[in-house]
């Protein structure tokens, strides 16, 4: 039987393919990104996608639809200048301006909920169009 957690501001539920993939990409590392997306008839945090090891910060990027709102977590692996491989987790908040109002407002009051399931998340990035998260940004905010 699938298991959903409630966030109880906004009576969403994030079901249990969502904090499972999450410590896949954690943990295991069998994940480069996963998009979530809200059903707003049934009122479950959803997955959207998955990007495989192999995949990169652009085909997130691509991932993501120009007209509708959707939240990404992606695991950005870097070497640090005492030559140290790290990895951060990156939380980003899609809100394009061509999505419906309503559709912003959702993901907006349901985004903290959905980050206090999801432990374990160093940055969070907002963005409403790609030059808002672009790589640079991402490289930068990690070291």
């Amino acid at each position: 039987m699938a298991m959903a957690f409630k966030m109880a501001t906004t009576g969403m539920w994030v079901t249990d393919e969502c904090k499972n993939s999450f410590h896949q990409m954690k943990w295991k590392r069998v994940h480069r990104y996963i998009v979530f997306k809200i059903d707003e008839k049934s009122r479950l945090v959803t997955v959207d996608k998955v990007g495989g090891p192999g995949e990169s910060y652009a085909d997130l990027a691509a991932s993501l639809p120009g007209d509708d709102c959707r939240y990404a977590v992606f695991d950005f692996d870097f070497v640090t200048v005492d030559n140290c491989r790290k990895s951060k987790i990156f939380f980003i908040a899609w809100a394009p301006t061509a999505s419906r109002i309503r559709a912003k407002m959702l993901y907006a009051t349901s985004k903290d909920g959905l980050r206090r399931v999801l432990e374990g998340i160093h940055y969070e990035l907002q963005a409403t169009d790609p030059t808002e998260m672009g790589f640079d940004l991402i490289r930068d905010r990690a070291k």
